[in-house]
């Protein structure tokens, strides 16, 4: 009973780690989903001011080839451009519309009406962070994301609900084999006074053969003895998968902790990369729109720097995007901690 009573612990203590599992695996959902609402907001005012300055090229287009400074092809490329980043604002809206649903989904509530969506935390914090050129600073030291001392050691995954969970599921299969071994023997006194055979013993196996006059209680758990060796047998398979169920947390405990860390540094190099990207497509755009104007450049060269420019932009928010989201799966890697 004693085995039995460990065993239905071990259970109840492996289920209460799947409810933490759970609670993780959610926190880093709703993180990811608001990040993405986030960059949407981003992209969203990105592509709004995009549309405007298209507008605004279109009109000094017009404007140009009444005066006969420009050709009807130009017109014709700012009008495509243009409607181009109507379609590309459209998309943003659309793709921030089922974001929000999602985030409302994990959340099950209407959202904070002080939602801090443009705060200087999280995303904005590392699209307002200024870009440096390389070797002037450690890369992965990004605003807005945490870093992890050295030498953490691997001991800090045993704290994971899932690694819990499957230690208890181990802890209760071998429970479990304990309590099969002892039902399989009949439950009985195996000797009287002074070290005899006791009379329950005797009355088993009188003249050699079973007396039928034995008490059933006696008699059933030997009858019985095909199914529980089959119990014992079964609790043994069941440790030797809860055993294989937990080297299988182990591993993916270092594989997603591994895969989250090497994505950490990656991600804020490319983003410190795109931001330089970035920074010259606006210089690009500045300088085709100057050598445009004095007629030194065909309109083809704006219009080329200026999809660059929104297409620099539109990474640099993802990246960012990438490297926030990357943090939601490093804590849900370490178990909820060390973050």
């Amino acid at each position: 009973m004693r085995q039995q009573a460990a065993a239905a612990q071990a259970q109840l203590r492996a289920s209460e780690f799947l409810q933490s599992a759970a609670r993780a695996s959610l926190i880093a959902a709703v993180a990811a989903a608001y990040v993405n609402l986030q960059a949407d907001e981003a992209l969203l005012s990105i592509t709004q001011d995009t549309v405007r300055s298209r507008e605004e090229s279109r009109q000094l287009v017009i404007g140009r080839l009444k005066a006969g400074a420009a050709s009807t092809l130009d017109l014709a490329q700012a009008d495509a451009l243009l409607q181009s980043a109507r379609a590309a604002l459209a998309q943003v809206q659309r793709q921030k519309a089922l974001d929000e649903s999602t985030l409302l989904l994990l959340i099950g509530r209407p959202l904070p009406a002080d939602l801090p969506m443009g705060s200087g935390q999280g995303l904005q914090g590392l699209l307002q962070e200024p870009a440096r050129a390389p070797g002037s600073g450690d890369a992965r030291a990004l605003n807005g994301l945490a870093v992890l001392q050295a030498g953490l050691p691997s001991e800090v995954l045993v704290q994971r609900p899932d690694i819990g969970a499957a230690e208890a599921q181990l802890r209760a299969a071998q429970a479990n084999v304990e309590a099969a071994r002892r039902a399989y023997f009949p439950r009985i006194s195996l000797t009287a006074s002074y070290g005899q055979a006791s009379k329950e013993l005797s009355a088993l196996f009188a003249g050699g053969t079973w007396v039928w006059g034995v008490a059933p209680q006696l008699l059933a758990p030997i009858f019985d003895a095909g199914r529980l060796r089959a119990g014992v047998q079964q609790a043994q398979a069941a440790q030797q998968a809860a055993l294989a169920q937990y080297e299988k947390a182990v591993q993916v405990a270092f594989k997603e902790t591994s895969d989250a860390l090497a994505s950490q540094s990656l991600l804020a190099e490319q983003l410190q990369a795109l931001r330089l990207q970035q920074q010259a497509e606006s210089q690009r755009v500045a300088l085709s729109q100057a050598r445009w104007r004095l007629g030194a450049s065909a309109y083809t060269e704006v219009l080329d720097a200026q999809r660059s420019l929104y297409a620099a932009q539109t990474a640099v928010v993802q990246a960012a995007a990438l490297a926030l989201i990357n943090q939601a799966s490093l804590y849900k890697a370490l178990g909820g901690g060390a973050l």
